[in-house]
């Protein structure tokens, strides 16, 4: 299968699936990332080499294909929401995707909201373009430091109801990844934390039953 990991910055892929993404590749899966704020602006103490921190971490996770805008940081309320769904569409088409994976619709960082919103409106491509392969699934990720701290009581929760199981070797390639971006990892007990990031991944294991997991909110499956 081909999964389209859609996030608005850098990292965010990492933080939200990295060990899933190692995984799916190890599997013989093909995986892309398309990333749409590729800049440091308004983010303290983060990389100004985003792009080749990204290449380094997406090394470690066997990323096959990187699509890249350069839509404005913690502005993209403010972009037309036509242009970011053109962007995600035109990756779908390109990489042929069948999965997608996305931020959490009422995650804090407006980015992340925006990102989510323009690729759930880009997976109904399949419907109104020939040639374009049928959407096969859709999930949610969380971002640890964003997806936990929606304070919309009036948003429902992320509720993760996808488990997927990635042992400590898993979490061992995410920290890994995460370590090739400068700035991005904070001392305990920060959300990006090497044990929050762990604890998180033995939390979402116990509760279904795995050898440490990531979670994911899925909202569209077709066998």
């Amino acid at each position: 299968m081909k999964f389209l990991v859609v996030v608005a910055h850098p990292d965010d892929e990492v933080l939200g699936a990295g060990a899933t993404i190692a995984k799916r590749v190890k599997e013989g899966h093909e995986v892309a990332v398309a990333t749409m704020a590729n800049h440091a602006a308004a983010r303290a103490n983060i990389s100004a080499t985003l792009a080749d921190d990204q290449a380094r971490a997406h090394a470690v996770l066997g990323v096959g294909k990187v699509y890249a805008a350069d839509f404005p940081n913690i502005q993209m309320n403010t972009v037309p929401h036509l242009h970011l769904v053109q962007f995600i569409e035109k990756c779908i088409e390109d990489f042929g995707a069948e999965c997608i994976v996305t931020h959490y619709p009422a995650d804090t960082n407006i980015d992340h909201a925006m990102t989510s919103q323009a690729a759930s409106a880009a997976a109904r491509l399949f419907q109104r373009k020939p040639g374009v392969p049928r959407l096969k699934k859709f999930a949610y990720m969380e971002v640890p430091s964003s997806t936990e701290w929606s304070f919309d009581t009036s948003s429902r929760a992320f509720t993760p109801n996808t488990f997927v199981e990635i042992g400590n070797e898993g979490v061992e390639t995410k920290l890994k990844a995460l370590a090739a971006y400068a700035g991005v990892m904070r001392p305990y007990p920060h959300p990006r934390s090497p044990e929050s990031i762990r604890g998180l991944a033995a939390v979402r294991g116990s509760q279904s039953g795995c050898d440490y997991a990531e979670a994911f909110e899925t909202v569209f499956q077709r066998d």
